[in-house]
């Protein structure tokens, strides 16, 4: 069992990144905001695909920081993308709860996916329609995301106190 000051550690650190998660979601309601206004356009498109690349960089950067306090890792093979994001479905019997519910991880796995076309999209641009209903979905997706994430951290909190 971790000691009480190593579980405050970690979730002054998890803290943290999930208030970087809420800055990054502002800046994708913008995104939002602005393409529903005006409209597409390929700057716009890139700026709100950029936005979306971070979001998931930023939840990547808190499945790392769940999976090294209580895991110690992930292999990093050609899947690790995907199996980081599986493992936080597990529920780790002795270890740590789930961080995510099965509706979360379909949400994040379709950003997921988009995050490796716009890292490959040098050659051919991004689909303005897919973009807009990305972020939309984003958006409506953020409530389940974070109810998940705050239930996880609540019972690690209730954990510290045993």
């Amino acid at each position: 069992m971790e000691s009480r000051e190593e579980i405050v550690i970690f979730l002054s650190e998890f803290d943290y990144q999930v208030q970087l998660l809420e800055q990054l979601y502002e800046n994708i309601q913008k995104r939002k905001e602005m393409l529903d206004q005006v409209g597409t356009g390929p700057e716009l498109v890139e700026s709100a695909g950029y936005w979306l690349h971070n979001l998931y960089c930023g939840f990547e950067d808190l499945f790392k920081l769940v999976v090294g306090y209580w895991e110690n890792h992930v292999t990093a093979n050609g899947g690790y993308h995907i199996q980081l994001l599986k493992r936080m479905v597990l529920s780790i019997e002795g270890i740590r709860p789930s961080v995510l519910s099965e509706k979360s991880f379909h949400e994040l796995n379709e950003i997921r996916g988009f995050r490796h076309v716009f890292r490959h999209a040098y050659s051919y641009g991004l689909d303005d329609e897919r973009v807009r209903h990305l972020l939309h979905r984003t958006i409506l997706a953020k409530k389940q995301i974070f109810d998940d994430i705050r239930k996880f951290r609540n019972t690690v909190s209730a954990m510290q106190d045993k």
